[in-house]
């Protein structure tokens, strides 16, 4: 079979190697405007720090925004709530709608610290009305360091992918020891239940993790045993 390619004139290996090199970092290129969000960050981080430092000690509930208020799971997460304020426990959220209104309206309902960490969305999120401290955030990153910073525990409602980015993301941490272990409570063995079987017969059994890291998610099912584990965490119990 003959090879009728010709080579064009002035044909440079190093110049098209270079033109793809640039399109392929372009993403990665800084430029100088780029720089200047570094005070932005910088600003989100010591709001946060002044902001938040005075509610431990505290949990995060996260959950789905589209719970609706006569849903079990929106009932649940507000008697949670209530009850932790008893004990002088201030509520976190991501300070939107559903889970997390419901979270912070068990909270305000009982003159708790309601805390939301509202995040800037193209398709706006509005926070909810119970939310007596409220801080908002452009950078997802430095939202979910306050989430962690300072909860003593994460409470878990069935949600969807930034629900499991939350369990994840703790998982994570606790288990490459960044952060100390505290309680990660899923609520709702209907749902959550599948997704721990599935950790189980796959990654452990396949050895991608070690059985303490198993040991670290708890599925509890009732408001009471939530706020007893909680409680017993923080030895307020």
């Amino acid at each position: 079979m003959t090879n009728n390619f010709k080579e064009p004139e002035n044909f440079n290996n190093y110049d098209i190697l270079h033109e793809y090199r640039e399109k392929q970092y372009i993403i990665d290129a800084i430029k100088v405007g780029d720089t200047w969000r570094i005070f932005r960050v910088l600003s989100e981080l010591v709001e946060g720090f002044e902001k938040l430092s005075q509610i431990v000690p505290a949990v995060t509930v996260f959950g789905s925004a589209r719970a609706k208020p006569n849903s079990k799971y929106y009932k649940m997460a507000r008697q949670i709530t209530g009850c932790l304020v008893e004990y002088g426990v201030s509520t976190l959220t991501g300070g939107g709608p559903g889970i997390m209104e419901a979270a912070n309206r068990g909270a305000f309902e009982h003159g708790g610290k309601s805390v939301g960490c509202n995040i800037e969305l193209p398709l706006e999120q509005k926070p909810n009305k119970y939310c007596n401290i409220l801080v908002s955030f452009h950078y997802f990153f430095i939202r979910k360091l306050m989430l962690v910073k300072y909860s003593s525990g994460f409470i878990i409602f069935p949600g969807g992918y930034g629900t499991l980015d939350e369990v994840f993301e703790a998982l994570t941490l606790i288990q490459t020891k960044k952060i100390k272990p505290f309680p990660l409570i899923l609520v709702g063995s209907e749902y959550w239940q599948g997704l721990y079987d599935w950790i189980k017969n796959n990654a452990l059994k396949r050895k991608l993790i070690d059985k303490q890291d198993l040991d670290l998610i708890e599925i509890l099912n009732t408001p009471e045993e939530v706020v007893t584990k909680i409680l017993r965490f923080l030895k307020l119990k």
